[in-house]
């Protein structure tokens, strides 16, 4: 097996769209009505938020190892039955406290769903297909905050976010269960072909890879930190920096500019290393920053910026998938997914906090020069990964010829 059908990628497509659009993305334009009604300020919302994508982060190397353990189409099956009830839950909390048990459990539901376990059955298809799959499911999958925030806007205007989020339980019942379920039953029914088909080989030697592993989490974790950091902000930040009325156009820009990384990775990607596209991912990222700092509050400094943010976070969001792969191999493929997910939604749950403290401890600009740097350290951690990868590279035939 050296590739994925189509079918399964577009089925994963499906429904990663829904699941990042019902379970995450359809939270900020619901967030003011809850507060509302539970008599709560928006930020404590948004705390509560913060909180349950940090519970959320300590369960998925969990969810990686069971991915492992049962397979990932198998996992994604109950997964998707627990973010219904998880939806379900909050929409029926009579009070506060149930209702963040609810967002808690739509957290803890997508760490079995999402990105990481989505990928995990991609390799669990067909080891050697899955970097290109998994680039073609990044890009179907990008269209979700494209879709969704319409979508629970325009369903808010005519329901409660209650009876919203109870639309979006049933959604996940009969599209994503479905899905899930009959790739679950292929799976079991390819097992002997994926017995047969032999792992893949990791480029990191055995005695190198603990400290390679490290540092591959330790990058993605800086990354999450930006991204989350950046994004959250970012309306607030550019009117911080004098460019609130250039806010709009950032912000139409900075999807498109995602889904552009994807496509131009699929056309020109294919000679560039992982660690080197994680190099350029985390590098767009701090670059974007200082154009912006450079140029704010000119325009098209303020769109240059969209668009580079924009290409890291759509490169990030491959790499996250594509290098643990390449780097280590397919066995135990589901936990390092894990373990990235848990580095990253814990880095990304702190990150909003720590930039509005320093951003207002001292001034905008300065927030975003500590964004800009934390940046450059994730430079600086693929870099060294890339280093001992070279590094292993060299001794290899050294280790040959002795």
């Amino acid at each position: 097996m050296t590739g994925i059908p189509a079918r399964m990628i577009w089925a994963l497509g499906v429904t990663q769209i829904i699941g990042y659009g019902t379970l995450y993305y359809s939270f900020g334009t619901l967030a003011p009505a809850m507060a509302a009604e539970f008599g709560w300020s928006q930020a404590w919302v948004f705390g509560l938020l913060s909180a349950s994508l940090l519970v959320g982060g300590l369960v998925a190397p969990l969810s990686g190892r069971l991915a492992d353990k049962y397979g990932a189409a198998q996992l994604m099956t109950g997964g998707s039955v627990a973010a219904a009830l998880a939806l379900v839950l909050a929409a029926l909390a009579p009070d506060g406290i149930v209702f963040a048990a609810g967002l808690v459990a739509i957290e803890v539901a997508s760490a079995f769903v999402l990105y990481a376990t989505a990928f995990a059955a991609l390799a669990q298809a067909s080891p050697g297909g899955a970097p290109r799959g998994i680039t073609h499911l990044t890009l179907i999958a990008g269209f979700a905050s494209t879709l969704f925030w319409p979508i629970t806007a325009a369903l808010h205007d005519v329901f409660s976010w209650r009876e919203v989020y109870l639309i979006y339980a049933v959604t996940n019942l009969i599209v994503c269960v479905p899905i899930h379920f009959a790739m679950a039953h292929g799976h079991r029914r390819r097992a002997a072909q994926r017995r047969e088909s032999p792992a893949t080989v990791a480029l990191v030697p055995p005695e190198r890879q603990r400290g390679a592993l490290l540092l591959m989490l330790l990058g993605f974790a800086l990354v999450g930190f930006v991204s989350s950091a950046i994004t959250v902000h970012m309306v607030p930040m550019l009117s911080g920096l004098g460019a609130g009325e250039a806010a709009m156009v950032a912000t139409m820009v900075f999807g498109p500019a995602q889904v552009l990384s994807r496509l131009l990775n699929m056309q020109f990607g294919r000679g560039l290393s992982q660690p080197v596209l994680a190099i350029i991912a985390a590098l767009a990222l701090p670059a974007g920053l200082a154009v912006l700092l450079l140029t704010t509050p000119w325009l098209p400094g303020v769109a240059a910026f969209a668009i580079l943010f924009g290409l890291g976070n759509g490169i990030y969001s491959i790499v996250s998938g594509t290098l643990p792969l390449v780097l280590f191999g397919s066995s135990g493929y589901g936990r390092r997914l894990g373990m990235i997910s848990a580095s990253r939604l814990i880095a990304s749950a702190a990150a909003p906090f720590a930039f509005s403290v320093v951003a207002g401890a001292a001034s905008t600009a300065i927030g975003v020069a500590f964004a800009a740097g934390v940046g450059v350290l994730a430079v600086g951690a693929f870099v060294l990964l890339w280093s001992v990868l070279a590094a292993s590279a060299e001794a290899a035939p050294a280790a040959r010829e002795a």
